[in-house]
Order: C-alpha cells, then sequence, then structure tokens
C-alpha cells in the first residue's frame, strides 16, 4: 500500500504500533509520543477492544496464548476492530478525528504476539521496537507479578490456584511453567516476546519499523522522540526537558539499579538470554528496519 498507485487505507494512515516486552517503559514511550501534532490514539492499551471481538479472546482459542496470527483477521473481525478503534480515538486535546485517513498510535503489550495480525488489520501498520535491559525488565515483572496490580487471567483454567494469579501477557507454552518459580515465568515472558517480535518484524519490508533502546530515550528524551518521529514520518513541535514524568503504570521511581534487589533471583537468568540480547542489541545498533534475523555465526 506504500506504492504510488497503490490504494490508500482510506481510515488509517499508517497506524503506529509500539512493540515491547510488559515492564519495558512502553507505557512512557506511549504518553510521551501521544503529544506529537495530529496522533490520536484510545487514552489506553486496547485488551478489551481487541477481546470483545468474537474469536479473538484467550477463552475463545482454548486459552493458548495471546499470540493471533494473519489468518485470524477475517473480513468480520476486521471491519469491527477498525469500527471500535476509529470511535474511541482522540488526539492530544481531547478531540475526535476528523473525516479521512487519521495517524493512530497504540501500545499494549499482548500486542508483540500479534504482528502478523495487526498487519492485516492495519495494511499500512507502522512498528517501534521498544528495547530494555533484561535486568531491569525482568526484576520489573517479578514486581508486578507480586503487587497484584497486573492480574491479567484472575481464574485461568489449569493454572494452579496455589499461586499468583496470571498477570500481564500470556504466551504460548504458559501451562508448562506451572511448576516453575516466578522468575523463570517472566523469562519465558520476556524471552518469547521478543524473539517473536524480532521474527516478526524481520519479515517485514524495510521502513516499516524502528527500534529505540530504553536507556537512551530516558538519557536524552527530546533527541530520541525526535528521531523516531523523523522515521515514522510524525510531526513534532513540544521541547522536552532531560527528565520526563513517570508513566501511569510506575510502580516505584525508576532507578537504573533497582533490579539488583533481585539479583539472586535474575542472574542465573541471563546466560540463557544472551542469543536473544545479541539479535535486540544487533536492531539497536542498525538502527532498526531489516536488521531483525538472528546473527551470522
Amino acid at each position: 500500500m506504500t506504492g504510488g498507485d497503490a490504494v490508500r487505507d482510506p481510515s488509517f494512515d499508517r497506524p503506529v504500533f509500539i512493540l515491547s516486552s510488559p515492564r519495558s517503559g512502553s507505557t512512557l514511550l506511549f504518553e510521551t509520543l501521544s503529544q506529537a501534532p495530529g496522533v490520536f490514539t484510545i487514552g489506553g492499551e486496547s485488551h478489551q477492544m481487541i477481546e470483545q471481538v468474537a474469536g479473538l479472546a484467550p477463552r475463545d482459542r482454548g486459552f493458548d496464548s495471546n499470540v493471533l496470527e494473519a489468518q485470524d483477521a477475517s473480513p468480520g473481525r476486521v471491519d469491527a476492530l477498525r469500527r471500535h478503534f476509529r470511535a474511541a480515538l482522540r488526539d492530544r486535546d481531547g478531540l475526535a478525528p476528523p473525516a479521512g485517513p487519521v495517524r493512530m498510535l497504540e501500545k499494549t503489550p499482548k500486542n508483540a504476539l500479534r504482528i502478523r495480525f495487526l498487519s492485516e488489520v492495519f495494511p499500512e501498520a507502522r512498528f517501534i521496537f521498544l528495547y530494555r535491559d533484561p535486568r531491569s525488565t525482568l526484576a520489573s515483572m517479578i514486581d508486578a507479578w507480586r503487587s497484584g496490580r497486573f492480574v491479567t487471567y484472575p481464574r485461568l483454567p489449569g493454572w494452579p490456584p496455589t499461586l499468583p494469579a496470571w498477570s500481564l501477557l500470556l504466551v504460548p507454552g504458559w501451562r508448562e511453567l506451572a511448576s516453575r518459580p516466578l522468575q523463570e515465568i517472566v523469562r519465558t515472558q520476556w524471552q518469547v516476546t521478543l524473539e517473536r517480535i524480532l521474527d516478526d518484524l524481520g519479515a517485514l519490508p524495510a521502513g516499516r519499523w524502528t527500534a529505540i533502546d530504553h536507556a537512551r530515550f530516558l538519557a536524552d528524551p527530546g533527541a530520541e522522540v525526535k528521531r523516531v518521529c523523523a522515521a515514522l514520518e510524525l510531526d513534532w513541535d513540544r521541547e522536552l526537558g532531560p527528565r520526563l514524568p513517570l508513566s501511569r503504570y510506575t510502580l516505584t521511581r525508576p532507578d537504573p539499579d533497582k533490579w539488583k534487589k533481585h539479583a539472586g533471583l535474575i542472574e542465573p537468568l541471563l546466560p540463557g538470554l544472551e542469543p536473544t540480547v545479541a539479535r535486540a542489541r544487533q536492531v539497536l545498533a542498525a538502527g532498526g528496519a531489516g536488521q531483525a534475523r538472528p546473527p551470522e555465526t
């Protein structure tokens, strides 16, 4: 749909989806980019908007996972989702979009498992891959599970009631985690999600996505936002200070060493994550598009 003679999407002009594992800072990036002029959002995450459509909720799919594939985008589901999203969109001033195609920004961690599906629903979709150091991310995921504030499936069939209620996104193979300690559950959530993002983005044409490092974003938010907006052809008209406000889902104030309180749980996991980390860092070093395939050996 990007060629000169291609038919353009009449409702969604290159909608942008932020992709990351849970607890990677996606809310902060979303809240910042939502201040771009001409950008419209639904105001939050799209869990219910997607899962209310018949056949798309885990309960309709044997509670397999949050994965949705291209073949799940039947005409009826595509039409329903597009209508739901369009009706909920508002800009930074709270105004509904005018007639015609609009730039939409969306972020829901579950959607990291739905890239192929989203590409069918929104043929002009663009993506931002947000990466955060796994030590900080895993520590924050552990805290999220323990807090009870991020429960997604409180009565997940087959999940032992003696364990904390299932939190964050539902990854393939979750049933095999029922006997594992919490740090291994979040490790699997993180690694499965990152590998899925990298695989699916690597299959997209060049120019459909860009990448951003969470630490670099915090260190120089103004420059990083301008870079991402330029890559996605979004306007930007605001100056950002050296420190951004806390996002709405912050549990405790950010600290680069905060993960160390869980160091005894996390450090043994790191060697097994090295291949995924190497892939992600290769993408960041290359600046994004076309670099998500596994590194050469």
